[in-house]
C-alpha cells in the first residue's frame, strides 16, 4: 500500500528542482529576519562595555531616556544633570566608601578634538603618572603617552572658541581608549571649571570593603528616586551615551526594516511555493484521477513544504548571524551606531526567523494547494493539460480596494501636514504594491493582450510563440514579473522620497537665511565668543543658533494616551531673526520668543501635535528637564529649521556644553568681517543650504540605501532563483515545440522576446507602483509634480531589476533547452 510519506519522499525526488527552488527561497528569507532579529535584540541587550569608568563598582548618573508607553525609551539627547548634593549625600551612606566626581568636556588640544576631564576622576581609571607630574595650577595638561606631546612643551587648548595657552606637564598610560574615540586628557579642575563651568553629571561610587555593589547600587536607586545606578557592563551606557542612542535606533530601524522585508519574504516565499505547486499540477491531477482526496493531497503539500521550509530555515541561521554583522558595519559607516557598538548573537532572532518562516511557507502552501485539491478527478486531468482557470474574483476584488488604498494614501501629502502625511507615501507605495500581486495575472492578461496584438502582426514564427506562450499561461508571468515590479518600484521610492524631502529643505533654506556669513568651530561657540562677534566692526546683528533635540508630549486624535517623540529644538536670538533668518512666520510673532517659556513651531509639527499660537507644548529639554512652553507662533519652513524654536539662552541652559552650534551673521557692505573672524580661530562661510537636520537626514538616507541595497539584493537573489525555477519547468512544453517542427533558435528566440516582455511589463507596473506616492508627496512638499530622483541610483536600481530578468530568463532557458527533445512529451 502507497502511503503518504512514500508519496511524499518520491515527490521530493522526482521533483527535485522545483524544491530546491523553495529550498533557496526559504533560506534566504531566514536569512533576513534572523539578520534583523539580531539588530531587534541589540537594541535591548547590546551597547558598550565600560573603559575609562572600568575601575568605578558603581556609576550614577541622572536618567539617560524618556520613558514611552509600550515602546522602547526614547533616549535623552544631552546628558541629564544630578540633583542637587547628589554626590555629597552618595558618600554619606554607611556602605560607600568614597565618590568621586567626573565631567566630560569636548576640547581640542594642539588641533585635535579630545576629552577633558579634572584631575581628580584619574584614580577612577587607574592611571598613572609615566612622566612628570599631575597638573595643579591653570594652563597645566596631563596627556596621554604616545600622544605626540612631550612633558615642557606648549600648545594651545581650544574651548568652543576660546585659546587658552597650555603646558604638558605629564603624561599618562594608555587606557585602552577606542582608537575611534577621541582621547582623554586631565586639567587641575579648578581649570576645568574655569572654561566650562558647572557640577559633575557622572559619579564614581567605590563601596566598602565586603559591600556588594549591586546591593549598593539598589539602596543609591531607592534613596534617590529617577537617579541611575549601574554597575557591571551597562556602566558602558552612562559612559558613552551614543550606545543608548544606538540601541534605540537599532529598534527602530529594525521594526521598520522588519516590515518590510517581512512582507517582501512573504511575496518572495508564496510565489515560489505556488510556481512549485503549479509545476506539479499534473501530479496532484493523477492523484486525484486515482482517487486521492483533497484531504490527502493537503498533506502531501503539508509535508513536502514542512520539510523542505525546514532544511532550508535550518540553513539560513547561520547567513542570518553573518547579515548581521554585515548591516552593523554599514551602520557605523553611516553613523548610527558607534564603532565599538557590540551586538548580541542569542538564539532568540532565529528561532523566531525559523518559526515564522515555517508558519508562511505552510500557509502559503496550503493555498495553492487549494485549487487541486478541490478538483474533480476528470477536470483535474483536463485543468493539468490546459491550466487556464481564471483566479478568484475575491482576489480581483481585493486588489481593487487595496489599490484604491494607495491611491488615496498617495494623496496624503497634499491634503494634510506633518509626519503622519509625509508617512503616508512609504504605505502607500506598500498598498500598491500588494494590489500589483493581487491583480497580477489580470494585469498581465491586460498587457499581453496588447502585446500580442503587436507581435502577432509581425507574421514571424518566434514573436507569435511569444505572444501564444504569453497569453497561454499569465499566471506564471505574473510571478515572474511581481518580484521585480516589487523591486523598481520600492527601489524608486526609497531613493525618491529623502531626495524629495531633502530639495525641499534645500530650498527652504536658500530663501531663509537673509545672513551674510555663516560662523562655524568644531567644539561650538561659545558665549564669550558670540560677544566677541558681536565687537567686530561691520556686523551688524549675530544670530546663535544650537541644534539639539527634546521630546514632545501630546495625544494622537485615535488615541487616549499620550504619545512621546523626539523634536529637533534650536536656539535662536529672537532680535538677531529678523536680519538673519526668514523661517517663514504663518501666524504668532517670533519677537515673543525673549519672553520666558515661549517656543515657536513648524506648521508640521503644529498639525502632528496639534497645537497653535496660544496652546501649549509639554515634553523634555534634551537633559531631562521638564518642558512647559507657550506657542508665541508658527512657521512655515520647518524641513529647513526644524520642528521648534526657543531663545538660544533657554536651549543652551538644557546642553552640557552650555555652547552654541554656529553663528549667523548679518553684516555692512563691503565689511572685511571673514578675515576678522579667521583672525579668532574662527571658519567664516557663506551661509550653506543646508538644512538643520543635515546629520539626522544624512543618517536617515543612509539607512534607506542600506535598506535598500539588502532588500534589493534578497529580491533579487528570489528573482533569479523564481524564473530560473519557472523556465525549467517549461522543457514539456520546450520538447512539445521541437516535435511539431521548432528549432532551438526559434524557442530561444521566442524566449527572449518573452524575457523583454517580462522587463518591460515590470518596469512599467514598477512606474505605476512608484509614481503617485513620489508624485503625491512631491506636490505636498515642494509644489512640483515632477518628483526629484537620484538620477544615477534610479538608473542602477531599473537597470538591476530588468537585467537581472533577462539574465534569469536566458539561463532557466539554457537549462530546460538541454533536456527538450522531441521525446520528452508524455
Amino acid at each position: 500500500m502507497v502511503t503518504v510519506r512514500r508519496l511524499v519522499l518520491a515527490d521530493l525526488r522526482h521533483s527535485r528542482a522545483s524544491f530546491i527552488g523553495v529550498f533557496v527561497a526559504v533560506l534566504i528569507a531566514t536569512a533576513l529576519i534572523t539578520g534583523l532579529g539580531v539588530l531587534f535584540e541589540s537594541g535591548f541587550r547590546g551597547g558598550l562595555e565600560p573603559q575609562r569608568l572600568a575601575g568605578a563598582p558603581i556609576v550614577v548618573s541622572g536618567p539617560q531616556s524618556v520613558d514611552v508607553i509600550e515602546d522602547a525609551d526614547l533616549p535623552l539627547a544631552e546628558r541629564a544633570p544630578l540633583p542637587k548634593d547628589t554626590a555629597s549625600r552618595i558618600a554619606a551612606m554607611p556602605e560607600v566608601e568614597k565618590v568621586i566626581g567626573d565631567r566630560s568636556v569636548p576640547v581640542m588640544v594642539g588641533g585635535r578634538p579630545v576629552i577633558a576631564h579634572g584631575w581628580q576622576s584619574a584614580p577612577i581609571a587607574g592611571l598613572e603618572i609615566v612622566d612628570g607630574r599631575a597638573p595643579t595650577g591653570r594652563g597645566e595638561v596631563v596627556v596621554p603617552d604616545g600622544s605626540g606631546l612631550s612633558v615642557g612643551e606648549r600648545t594651545v587648548l581650544d574651548r568652543a572658541g576660546r585659546r587658552v595657552d597650555v603646558t604638558v606637564v605629564g603624561t599618562v598610560d594608555d587606557i585602552g581608549r577606542s582608537d575611534d574615540r577621541p582621547a582623554d586628557v586631565y586639567l587641575g579642575d579648578k581649570m576645568l571649571a574655569s572654561i566650562a563651568p558647572g557640577p559633575a553629571r557622572v559619579l564614581a561610587v567605590v563601596p566598602r570593603e565586603g559591600q556588594s555593589p549591586e546591593s549598593v547600587a539598589d539602596r543609591i536607586r531607592s534613596a534617590f528616586p529617577g537617579v541611575e545606578a549601574r554597575t557591571g557592563s551597562s556602566r558602558g551606557d552612562t559612559e558613552f551615551r551614543d550606545a543608548g542612542a544606538g540601541r534605540a535606533a537599532l529598534i527602530g530601524i529594525s521594526a521598520a526594516f522588519a516590515g518590510t522585508c517581512l512582507l517582501v519574504a512573504l511575496f518572495v516565499v508564496s510565489g515560489t511555493l505556488s510556481l512549485s505547486v503549479q509545476s506539479r499540477h499534473r501530479d496532484f491531477a493523477l492523484l486525484r484521477a486515482v482517487g486521492a482526496s483533497g484531504r490527502q493531497i493537503r498533506g502531501i503539500v503539508t509535508r513536502e513544504v514542512l520539510l523542505v521550509a525546514a532544511l532550508g530555515a535550518a540553513a539560513g541561521v547561520a547567513p542570518g548571524y553573518l547579515l548581521a554583522s554585515v548591516l552593523r558595519w554599514g551602520f557605523v559607516e553611516g553613523g548610527v551606531i558607534p564603532s565599538d557598538f557590540e551586538l548580541s548573537a542569542g538564539p532568540l532572532p532565529a528561532v523566531a526567523a525559523c518559526g515564522s518562516v515555517l508558519v508562511a511557507a505552510v500557509v502559503a502552501g496550503l493555498i495553492a494547494a487549494r485549487r487541486p485539491a478541490k478538483l474533480d478527478p476528470v477536470d483535474a486531468l483536463r485543468d493539468a493539460a490546459a491550466p487556464t482557470a481564471a483566479p478568484h474574483r475575491l482576489r480581483l476584488v481585493a486588489g481593487i480596494l487595496v489599490g484604491a488604498g494607495g491611491l488615496v494614501a498617495s494623496a496624503g501629502p497634499m491634503m494634510a501636514e506633518g509626519e503622519a502625511a509625509r508617512a503616508s507615501s512609504a504605505g502607500a507605495a506598500m498598498l500598491l504594491i500588494i494590489a500589483v500581486a493581487l491583480l497580477g495575472p489580470w494585469l498581465m492578461s491586460a498587457m499581453t493582450a496588447v502585446v500580442g496584438v503587436v507581435l502577432r502582426g509581425t507574421r514571424a514564427p518566434a514573436p507569435v510563440l511569444a505572444a501564444a506562450s504569453a497569453r497561454h499561461d499569465t499566471r506564471r508571468l505574473a510571478a515572474a514579473v511581481t518580484p521585480l515590479a516589487l523591486g523598481i518600484g520600492l527601489g524608486l521610492v526609497q531613493l525618491g522620497a529623502p531626495a524629495i524631502t531633502a530639495d525641499a529643505a534645500s530650498a527652504e533654506v536658500r530663501v531663509g537665511v537673509t545672513a551674510d556669513l555663516a560662523v562655524r568651530h568644531p567644539g561650538g561657540l561659545a558665549p564669550e565668543v558670540i560677544d566677541d562677534l558681536r565687537e567686530i566692526q561691520g556686523v551688524l546683528a549675530v544670530n546663535p543658533l544650537t541644534a539639539t533635540q527634546a521630546v514632545a508630549q501630546y495625544r494622537m486624535v485615535d488615541d487616549d494616551r499620550d504619545t512621546r517623540t523626539t523634536m529637533s529644538l534650536t536656539g535662536v536670538d529672537p532680535e538677531a531673526l529678523p536680519a538673519t533668518l526668514d523661517v517663514g512666520v504663518r501666524s504668532g510673532d517670533l519677537a515673543r520668543l525673549s519672553e520666558k517659556n515661549t517656543v515657536a513651531v513648524s506648521t508640521d509639527f503644529a498639525s502632528t501635535a496639534r497645537v497653535d499660537v496660544g496652546g501649549r507644548l509639554v515634553g523634555f529639554f534634551g537633559d531631562g528637564a521638564p518642558l512647559d512652553a507657550t506657542v508665541v507662533a508658527v512657521y512655515t519652513r520647518g524641513l529647513g529649521f526644524g520642528a521648534t524654536l526657543m531663545a538660544d539662552h533657554t536651549v543652551r541652559a538644557h546642553t552640557e556644553s552650555g555652547v552654541s552650534t554656529q553663528a549667523l551673521l548679518s553684516t555692512e557692505p563691503d565689511a572685511d568681517v571673514a578675515s576678522k573672524v579667521a583672525d579668532m580661530g574662527l571658519t567664516a562661510v557663506a551661509p550653506s543650504d543646508d538644512p538643520a537636520d543635515r546629520a539626522e537626514a544624512e543618517q536617515q538616507g543612509w539607512v534607506n540605501t542600506i535598506a535598500l541595497v539588502v532588500i534589493l539584493g534578497y529580491i533579487a537573489v528570489a528573482v533569479v532563483n523564481t524564473l530560473v525555477m519557472a523556465t525549467t519547468q517549461r522543457r514539456r512544453d520546450f520538447a512539445l515545440l521541437r516535435l511539431v517542427g521548432a528549432k532551438r533558435r526559434q524557442i530561444r528566440s521566442m524566449m527572449r522576446i518573452e524575457s523583454l516582455l517580462v522587463a518591460g511589463a515590470a518596469l512599467v507596473l514598477g512606474l505605476l507602483v512608484a509614481a503617485p506616492p513620489l508624485i503625491g508627496l512631491s506636490i505636498g512638499m515642494g509644489g512640483s509634480a515632477v518628483p526629484t530622483l537620484p538620477l544615477v541610483g534610479s538608473i542602477l536600481v531599473v537597470g538591476a531589476m530588468c537585467g537581472i530578468g533577462l539574465a534569469a530568463l536566458a539561463a532557466g532557458t539554457r537549462v530546460a533547452m538541454r533536456g527538450a527533445e522531441p521525446g520528452e512529451v508524455g
